[in-house]
């Protein structure tokens, strides 16, 4: 057969094709308007700023770098990126000045594309940054309240203003489908952040993997809320699949906060909608304080964390919807498993694989259980968008093409995969280790709990002790409910040494509880147990 690169300009190309009127919607907030564009003029626009990319000196085989947030001008930029054979380098905007600039100058990023409310960041990124050629500043829709930034002598252009003077039409494509698309660093919730670069290739597959009726099953009726960030693993894969399917897409822009979600849920009928489980936190909270509903949707997918029966409960309860829980990672682009509708469990399992995507178990010296179902241990992963080494690193991060992902889980004889800890987070308490997991499990599920955490915390006797950390609220349950909840369901020596109670849970760049920060606040003991 004819050779056909799977390259990613293909899906806004189909979608302008066959489903020209279908909209992209970028909220304002839960005061302002949104802005609307049809993906037909969406990828006339993607086209002409790939033109205007060339202009200001960008090459196929370079990359651009941005520093944005979900919306119409970020997907615009993405496509032109993909289109034009030029890799899109996304930057997560919650990380400071020289962490951004040094992942920049590892990529060796040629221009930046900025939301105009983080204009002075990206004023503190580009001293450090000489080899930017060009600034563009997305139009959302709040531009007109902020300024453009000050880049020190660098050309700095409104998106607006760079297509009207230098948008040119360009043919799109040419290029090999494993040419790199998207470079992408991790969350560094555990470590160092490593980058990882995809191929057009990969992200391709994973948008047709995403479209199985048992993922996310996305149709051309449905509406989506695209509330995961663009920067993290792609978006998740959302800017890629609405239009592959001509989906409505939504996107919240900078504002995540329960009342502009519910807003833009209701003024845009959203049907299927996508994030971290601390969105839907805030949402939640929101609708059981103002007594609204929503309607129009029909199914809610977490992913990104451990989620507690509780929080799926009050979501389906309230909102009378199906909640699908999910697991991935950035190094699988990110997607791993996923629950299908209505499965049961889906607090105590993340689901199942689809096609393209295997798992195994090893034990702690490395070797392969011969009996993949009910024991636990270290997770593994390999297919056709799993990572084989990290950016700018010799060394392959796998082994005999499976790569070690850090977690801890185990698979039932259904093949449903839940993950029970990770590695780096076990405590080791007098020789023997705990795994704070399960203790955040059995908590998660307590009455007014919302966001739970278990660390470490050094003690000069078991070297490390167990504390328990929890978001207060006026419903959280007491010390002597949560001792009580835990006491027949844990080892003895597992039992934490300490309730932390904290106004507010510190979230890393993903939405995820930030237990690198919980370490640094918690994780030394500031006077000695009594004897």
């Amino acid at each position: 057969m004819r050779t056909y690169e799977l390259t990613l300009n293909r899906f806004i190309d189909h979608a302008a094709k066959w489903h020209g009127s279908g909209q992209v919607v970028t909220g304002g907030g839960a005061a302002g308007p949104s802005m609307r564009i049809d993906y037909a003029a969406l990828r006339d626009r993607s086209n002409r700023l790939s033109g205007a990319f060339a202009a200001l000196g960008i090459s196929p085989g370079e990359r651009i770098a941005s520093l944005a947030w979900n919306s119409q001008g970020h997907m615009e930029c993405w496509y032109a990126a993909f289109g034009m054979g030029v890799s899109c380098h996304t930057l997560n905007p919650r990380l400071n000045a020289a962490q951004i600039a040094d992942m920049m100058t590892q990529a060796d990023d040629r221009l930046l594309v900025v939301s105009p409310d983080l204009a002075p960041l990206a004023e503190q990124i580009m001293p450090r940054c000489p080899g930017i050629v060009a600034v563009i500043v997305l139009n959302e829709p709040d531009a007109s309240d902020h300024r453009l930034p000050d880049c020190g002598g660098t050309p700095v252009w409104t998106i607006e203003r760079v297509l009207e003077e230098h948008g040119a039409p360009m043919t799109w494509g040419g290029m090999s489908e494993d040419q790199e698309a998207a470079l992408c660093f991790t969350s560094g919730t555990t470590g160092a952040p490593k980058g990882v670069s995809y191929s057009h290739r990969c992200n391709y597959l994973v948008t047709l993997a995403l479209l199985q009726r048992d993922v996310l099953g996305i149709g051309a009726d449905d509406t989506i809320l695209a509330a995961v960030p663009m920067f993290h693993a792609n978006g998740w894969g959302l800017p890629l699949a609405a239009p592959a399917t001509g989906a409505k897409l939504v996107f919240p822009c900078r504002y995540n906060d329960g009342a502009s979600l519910a807003k833009l849920i209701r003024e845009e009928g959203v049907t299927l909608a996508i994030g971290v489980p601390t969105v839907w936190l805030g949402l939640i909270e929101h609708l059981e304080a103002t007594g609204n509903t929503l309607p129009t949707l029909r199914r809610v997918i977490l992913g990104g964390s451990g989620v507690a029966q509780t929080l799926i409960d009050r979501i389906e309860a309230l909102l009378g919807v199906n909640v699908q829980t999910s697991w991935g990672m950035t190094e699988l682009s990110p997607l791993g498993t996923v629950t299908p509708p209505g499965s049961p469990g889906r607090a105590t399992t993340a689901g199942r694989p689809p096609v393209s995507v295997d798992l195994r178990l090893i034990d702690a010296s490395g070797h392969v259980f011969e009996d993949q179902r009910g024991p636990e241990g270290r997770l593994q992963v390999r297919g056709s968008s799993a990572i084989h080494s990290y950016f700018g690193h010799s060394e392959a991060a796998t082994t005999d093409g499976w790569f070690d992902t850090g977690d801890l889980a185990v698979i039932d004889t259904d093949g449903n995969l839940s993950i029970t800890g990770r590695a780096k987070d076990l405590i080791k308490s007098g020789g023997e280790w705990i795994n704070p997991g399960e203790i955040e499990a059995i908590v998660g599920d307590l009455r007014g709990v919302s966001l739970v955490a278990v660390i470490g915390r050094t003690h000069p006797r078991w070297s490390e002790r167990p504390i328990i950390i929890i978001e207060k609220s006026d419903a959280t349950a007491s010390d002597e409910e949560i001792q009580n909840a835990l006491v027949d369901r844990i080892p003895r020596w597992w039992m934490p040494d300490e309730i932390v109670r904290i106004d507010r849970m510190p979230l890393a760049m993903t939405g995820k509880i930030d237990k690198q920060r919980l370490r640094l606040l918690y994780g030394e003991m500031t006077t000695l147990p009594a004897e």
